[in-house]
Formats: structure tokens, C-alpha cells, sequence
């Protein structure tokens, strides 16, 4: 098997971007891990790519076949949306591969397959930038949900205190105030866990 580098991070703090550059490098080889959700698909996505869709029973199902390692369910206003991660047979070979996650959904993935298989890239970025990030991104909405967006915020430090990072074991945080040298020590991380396959 190869490895799951699991990218996560607060809001507004990069991870999209990181994620999209680190796919699009060649030479790193790696492969989309796709999520699922029970959430209806949204204007501009399409199966497959954002994520798997699906709808409760179907979650139930997999849940009932053992191949569901994590989820997170979120009460909505339109009732439970559920997110989650199938361990699919793909990701035994010795393929690498790259998936956005929360903390909590890492640790649930590395104790499925091994703290030796599942990577932990944790993007890190002053408070003050992330949430000038946040309010300029959420101002170019059609519809500006501010206090989603400070909620998201607030959680944030709760989800990602520095207590349930050292409790993770997570040690190494990659700072996203230049772009290029959080680039260049992802790639560091990826082609080191490489070597020692």
C-alpha cells in the first residue's frame, strides 16, 4: 500500500488551493481520494468528482458493509447531511493518495490504516489573515452568510486547539504565509515518506 496524505487546517487557510496544486503536480503522482455525501448535489458539481453522492439508505448500506471509516453528520436546516470516507479496495495498491480532512476524520483514517500509511499535512496561518480570508470570500457571495462564517471561525479553534493536535501526535504544521515554501515542504514531506515505503 502507499501512502494517504491527509491535508487539514482551519478555514480560509489555504487547504483548497494547496489541494489542488499538490494534484496537479505531475511528478508527485498523487490520486484524489473522492469523499461521499448524503447531501443533494449542488449546481456546478458532478458525480464523482466533488464527491460521491448518495442518500441515507445508501450510507446505511456501507456503513452495514464495515467499509465506512469515518463520517460526520451535520444538522441542517433541510434535515441530517451526512459526510463520509469508503475504504475502497483501490487504495491498497501502491498508489499515493490526497484527501482533504478535519482532525478528527485523520485520526480515524490512520487508525484504520496505520499511522505508517496516513500522512498528516496540517496547514497552518495567522488568525488575523485567515479571517480577512474568510470575509473577502465571503463578500464575493451571492448571498453573504457573515454569521456562518464567524461560527466556522470560532469552532475552528476549538476543532483544531492545540491540545487535540499534540493529542493526534501531530508535531509538524506547514505555515501557509508563502505559498511556494508550503509547497516545497509538502512535497518534502511526500517524497521523504516515499523513501522510507
Amino acid at each position: 500500500m502507499g501512502h494517504i496524505f491527509c491535508l487539514m487546517g482551519k478555514s480560509a487557510s489555504g487547504k483548497d488551493t494547496l489541494y489542488s496544486n499538490l494534484l496537479g503536480e505531475n511528478e508527485l503522482s498523487l490520486e484524489r481520494i473522492v469523499p461521499f455525501t448524503t447531501r443533494p448535489i449542488r449546481s456546478g458539481e458532478a458525480e464523482g468528482r466533488e464527491y460521491h453522492f448518495t442518500n441515507k439508505e445508501g450510507f446505511e448500506s456501507l456503513v452495514e458493509q464495515g467499509k465506512v471509516i469515518e463520517h460526520r453528520c451535520y444538522h441542517t436546516c433541510h434535515g441530517d447531511w451526512y459526510y463520509f470516507t469508503v475504504d475502497q479496495e483501490v487504495f491498497l495498491d501502491s498508489k499515493d493518495y490526497l484527501i482533504i480532512g478535519t482532525l478528527e476524520s485523520y485520526i480515524k483514517i490512520r487508525d484504520y490504516y496505520g499511522a505508517d500509511k496516513v500522512i498528516p499535512l496540517y496547514v497552518e496561518l495567522d488568525d488575523g489573515i485567515r479571517l480577512e480570508r474568510a470575509l473577502k470570500r465571503e463578500r464575493s457571495q451571492e448571498s453573504p452568510k457573515y454569521t456562518e462564517m464567524c461560527r466556522r471561525f470560532l469552532a475552528d479553534d476549538e476543532d483544531f486547539s492545540e491540545e487535540k493536535l499534540i493529542a493526534a501526535g501531530i508535531d509538524k504544521k506547514y505555515i501557509n504565509d508563502d505559498l511556494y515554501r508550503c509547497m516545497d515542504e509538502m512535497r518534502d514531506t511526500i517524497w521523504t515518506s516515499r523513501s522510507t515505503k
